[in-house]
């Protein structure tokens, strides 16, 4: 048996190749390489939490590529892998604590439009979703992979590979419409209701009247000014941040209940953040997205400056293809214009958010 030595650069090729790109277009910190990374290993880890998951991509890439990737990035991807579908994160009683577990999302696939299919899920022990011959017919494009097969013959392939079919709009699920007022009013009710607070170590609220344009910058520690209902963290000894609304009375936590309420499958952030946009939609100041004309034929780039519940991502995912190093936003997609005016209602109708004024984009 023959050892031999690699370079970081070596190694990192080597990897990349494993996970079935090419890196001469796709480096290991990219966010297809770290997606990658995420999905092989959730298949030999789940089900698992989250924090060991990341942990695992950490150690794994980061020797390789200069320790560039940050866990922040890991965990972003990590919650756009489980907002599409590859990855489920589910609630477990463990010794009389609720944790979330994450679970390998069933091998799916999605009609995007004739002939065009969004792949989704994960089979255990790093098995290939679909064969070598089709998976080199695979595009990545961030976390998303697509491939295009004729339109006729399709079904047959998908189901011969062992993939199931997701209707579109179930696997969207949106919420039903109502006023932003209305999701206000219903949190306030079940705060009403809840359980005291008290004093919280490590407790984080969305502060909204900051500035809903640089999402990190909106988290704090409560001061003794705050008073009202709020979108909090609160860290655990185990596993994630706690996701709640917080009533807070000087800055202290009166009133404190846990998400999620509505759906205790959908992940905690999902309903935090959508409580978050009416709050900021109630106050006056909705959160923004931002419409630029597009490079490719006839469609434009929606920036988009704050996380949004898995439905909408889910939703961009299907009617348009995300896009990196977008500057200025947090994440961007770009959308035929064709499906604008439909995705253009779901923000103003299901998360009351407006269009940046062109002259401040």
């Amino acid at each position: 048996m023959t050892i031999s030595s690699l370079t970081p650069d070596e190694a990192a090729a080597l990897s990349v190749r494993t996970l079935g790109m090419d890196p001469d277009y796709m480096g290991l910190g990219s966010a297809e390489g770290v997606a990658a990374s995420l999905r092989r290993a959730a298949s030999f880890l789940c089900p698992t939490s989250p924090r060991r998951l990341i942990d695992a991509v950490l150690s794994a890439v980061g020797p390789v590529t200069g320790h560039d990737v940050t866990r922040d990035q890991v965990a972003e991807l990590l919650d756009l892998l489980v907002a599409s579908g590859d990855l489920l994160e589910l609630r477990e009683d463990l010794q009389g604590r609720m944790v979330r577990l994450t679970y390998l999302g069933p091998p799916s696939y999605i009609e995007r439009a004739p002939g065009v299919y969004l792949l989704l899920g994960v089979r255990p022990f790093g098995a290939w979703l679909l064969s070598p011959e089709l998976a080199a017919k695979v595009t990545r494009e961030g976390h998303t992979r697509v491939i295009e097969l004729d339109s006729a013959e399709a079904p047959e392939v998908f189901e011969a590979a062992g993939l199931q079919r997701l209707d579109r709009h179930r696997w969207v699920a949106s919420p039903s419409v109502e006023s932003a007022a209305s999701l206000g009013e219903r949190v306030a009710r079940r705060l009403d209701a809840a359980g005291g607070g008290g004093e919280i170590d490590g407790l984080q609220i969305l502060d909204p009247t900051t500035p809903v344009r640089y999402y990190r910058g909106r988290w704090r520690e409560p001061t003794p000014t705050d008073n009202g209902d709020f979108v909090a963290r609160r860290p655990q000894a185990y596993g994630a941040d706690l996701w709640s609304a917080v009533r807070l009375d000087d800055g202290v936590a009166v009133r404190i209940f846990q998400f999620p309420v509505d759906d205790t499958v959908v992940p905690a952030r999902d309903e935090a953040w959508r409580v978050q946009l009416a709050i900021d939609a109630e106050r006056g100041f909705p959160q923004r997205y931002a419409v630029e004309s597009g490079a490719v034929g006839a469609s434009s780039v929606v920036k988009l400056f704050s996380p949004i519940p898995g439905f909408a991502e889910r939703y961009l995912q299907l009617v348009g293809m995300p896009l990196v190093g977008i500057p200025n936003a947090l994440f961007a997609f770009r959308v035929p214009d064709g499906a604008m005016p439909d995705l253009i209602q779901l923000l103003t109708e299901l998360l009351w958010m407006e269009p940046v004024p062109k002259e401040t984009k």
